[in-house]
């Protein structure tokens, strides 16, 4: 559709990431993206307008699980080890990540993963609304100067259809170790009324939940000696959602 094609070009032209390949990929790794992506590669344009995940897992699955940006897929993989009932999307530009990735699932022989090796921008726009039952965003660039914030993943933009593609209950995940990033972020999640900050107390942003492993990004952050900042987020239904931003027109 020429909408969806103009609407494409915009997100081309805005990048949120920077490159897409590092050093030459060894030869079983360029093998397993040869041979193995093409497998489980999310195809957008082999699909509809609107994409429904659950079509490309088992009947097994009980929900759908995205995380984007994972980076070398240490955290994707950890979980989709210990969740078999749970299909997972990564999204990932970097084909040196996805390669990584790529290679988690041959040694620890996951079936639940699929990747969309692309701008997540463009699945989020496809993907139904209530489809997803959680979304991570962990380390992503922070892009530290000022004239490249509009290239953080995190914007309205974003939040919005991560609130879209939520389920009532789902969780949005998020991680940083750039204090500026996560009051940007701070700032942005509070203004959208469909996501309720989960933090009671200091300690939910300081310390990782158990169910979320370490990642090497996490790892050289406390080496240097910065304190990562973990965020978490539920999907309100959209009446206590109406409710939160009535209070706050009439405040």
């Amino acid at each position: 559709m020429v909408g969806d094609q103009i609407k494409n070009k915009e997100i081309r032209r805005s990048l949120v990431f920077g490159r897409r390949r590092g050093h030459k990929l060894r030869p079983k790794r360029q093998a397993l993206v040869h041979n193995l992506l093409p497998e489980i590669k999310i195809d957008l344009e082999e699909n509809a307008d609107v994409i429904n995940p659950r079509g490309y897992f088992g009947s097994d699955i009980d929900e759908i699980w995205l995380e984007i940006g994972f980076g070398a897929g240490e955290h994707l993989a950890w979980q989709a080890a210990r969740r078999p009932d749970v299909g997972f999307i990564g999204c990932e530009p970097f084909m040196n990540g996805v390669a990584a990735l790529l290679s988690r699932i041959v040694e620890e022989n996951l079936a639940n993963i699929r990747i969309f090796p692309d701008d997540a921008r463009l699945l989020l726009a496809r993907l139904g609304a209530g489809q997803v039952s959680q979304l991570a965003m962990l380390f992503p660039d922070p892009w530290p100067k000022k004239r490249h914030h509009k290239r953080r993943i995190v914007s309205p933009e974003i939040i919005a259809l991560s609130a879209d593609i939520l389920a009532t209950g789902g969780e949005f995940r998020f991680a940083t170790d750039h204090t500026e990033l996560a009051r940007w972020t701070l700032l942005h999640m509070h203004r959208e009324r469909r996501f309720y900050w989960l933090a009671e107390r200091p300690l939910d942003w300081r310390e990782r939940p158990e169910d979320w492993p370490e990642t090497r990004y996490e790892q050289k952050a406390r080496e240097a000696g910065r304190a990562p900042i973990f965020l978490r987020y539920l999907r309100q239904p959209e009446a206590a959602a109406e409710t939160a931003a009535g209070a706050l027109s009439v405040s």
